[in-house]
């Protein structure tokens, strides 16, 4: 375990200075187990989160994480440990991981050690501070519950979002996770004014170098900062990239008063990082294999996440699942700290119903009728009512046929079909694939949309005209009414192709 009393700096604003005496603190490998490396020291034992240099060039860089005794202390590398042997001098730098802070952070793209990795000349005037840094305290806590609008549909209508909340992409593999995130960056630009911070946790480097280009294209890339802990990386840097990006945000929030969108992807590669360096360390694994401290870390990252009176760090973050199995303790661990769960369904995706989010699986906090008000409330109902109630249908209707249904059921299904279709969307960071442009919906449209499906204005309607479309009156210029007489009888699919239904 980890002794926390002994770590002195984790909650200081800026890099402490370094006296000649820790300057001076050297010790001596005496041992290296991959990323775990223990080290000696003769006079002065560094505190916990101390940083340790060593190498030829310094180029290896060492977290303290536990002291063994009285001169002992056993750390994990945030770098390659190759050329590493016993007997190599280390120095104590005197203080913790430091990131930097300042408004040249803009539209650059870092690595946990605050370097820049976008092949341009380092930021001036930066400011360094402590990666450890405690959440706000309840008095600086804002108490009002605000919607945060993201202009994708299916999210505003039945998952509002909280400003100053946490919410969650759950999904497997390949069901849309990244690019739903990358939407949101793009519509916080145009909408919000505020700052976007993209946090990559051990994933793929070339979804960085993509969204970078994207969002340079799109022109949204100044008020943008990313940061990156790649999956080829070490455990330890992937497990400290998260405090980083959080300091940089917590900068934007307290310093300069604005509002930030933290975006994490992936979380689960988070609590995946905390689990190896656990079993470096040599700590007994839990259940499933996962660390002791699982829900210690995940609720120090998580907590740092909080609106306050100056300023809101709004956080989305994608949610590996491993297997798609919801009950694994990585999964339900995080959702105890979500306002807001958007599950993404495979079965959807390849109905071709995309964005393709569960709305019978998600679900928010801020769906109430004090929060989003008595109309937006009882329409979400009614629309969660009808998909569920079409739902039920679908095996009488896989096995009997749509023309064994009684009238009413028959109006049901029409109507959740058209939903359905609805409440797909375009996305503008989707253009150069599907040839369709983006879509941003107001929450008014998407509400009044809902509701004139729900009174059947649009039951004469074909389905395909209310698929892929921004707001409902798109409907009428895509599509006309088909008069009762020519309309075929509706074939009712249940995992079609993925083209238009």
């Amino acid at each position: 375990m980890i002794d926390q009393s002994t770590a002195t700096t984790a909650g200081s604003d800026t890099a402490p200075a370094k006296s000649p005496a820790s300057a001076k603190n050297c010790g001596v490998v005496v041992a290296v187990r991959g990323s775990v490396v223990e080290v000696r020291f003769d006079t002065h034992l560094p505190p916990i989160y101390s940083l340790l240099h060593t190498g030829t060039k310094k180029e290896i860089v060492i977290e303290v994480l536990a002291q063994r005794d009285a001169n002992h202390v056993r750390g994990i590398a945030l770098t390659s440990t190759q050329g590493l042997a016993r007997g190599t001098v280390v120095e104590d730098t005197g203080g913790p991981l430091n990131a930097p802070v300042g408004h040249g952070l803009l539209s650059r793209m870092f690595n946990v050690f605050g370097e820049v990795i976008d092949r341009q000349a380092a930021p001036e005037n930066m400011q360094w501070r402590s990666v450890h840094r405690a959440p706000p305290s309840l008095t600086q806590r804002s108490t009002k519950s605000e919607i945060f609008e993201t202009g994708i549909k299916i999210i505003d209508v039945l998952v509002p979002l909280e400003r100053g909340g946490k919410a969650g992409l759950f999904g497997g593999a390949g069901v849309g996770k990244t690019v739903l995130l990358t939407e949101m960056i793009h519509n916080m630009m145009e909408h919000q004014k505020g700052v976007s911070l993209f946090c990559g946790i051990g994933e793929r480097c070339r979804e960085g170098e993509e969204l970078y280009d994207e969002m340079k294209k799109a022109g949204v890339l100044q008020n943008m900062v990313m940061v990156f802990g790649q999956m080829n990386e070490p455990p330890g840097a992937r497990f400290r990239v998260g405090h980083v990006a959080l300091t940089m945000a917590e900068y934007f929030r307290d310093d300069e008063h604005r509002d930030v969108l933290l975006l994490i992807d992936n979380i689960f590669r988070f609590i995946q990082a905390g689990m190896e360096v656990s079993g470096l360390m040599g700590q007994m694994p839990s259940r499933l294999g996962y660390q002791p401290t699982m829900g210690t870390e995940l609720s120090g990252l998580e907590e740092r996440i909080a609106n306050t009176d100056s300023g809101a760090i709004t956080s989305i973050q994608a949610v590996y699942v491993p297997a798609d199995d919801f009950t694994d303790p990585a999964a339900v661990h995080t959702f105890s700290h979500l306002s807001a769960s958007i599950v993404l369904s495979r079965k959807r995706a390849s109905e071709g119903l995309f964005p393709a989010i569960d709305p019978l699986q998600s679900h928010s906090k801020m769906a109430t009728p004090g929060i989003v008000g008595s109309r937006h409330y009882e329409l979400a109902q009614e629309i969660r009512k009808t998909l569920a109630q079409y739902a039920d249908l679908k095996d009488i209707i896989a096995m009997l046929g749509l023309e064994q249904l009684a009238p009413e059921d028959r109006n049901v299904v029409a109507r959740a079909r058209r939903l359905e279709r609805f409440l797909t969307q375009p996305f503008f960071t989707t253009e150069q694939f599907t040839g369709l442009a983006g879509k941003s919906v107001s929450l008014k449209d998407a509400l009044d949309g809902c509701e004139r499906i729900l009174r059947d204005e649009f039951k004469d309607y074909p389905e395909s005209a209310l698929y892929m479309i921004g707001a409902i009156d798109e409907a009428k210029k895509d599509g006309k009414p088909v008069p009762p007489a020519a309309k075929p009888p509706e074939k009712i699919a249940t995992a079609q192709s993925t083209h238009a239904p």
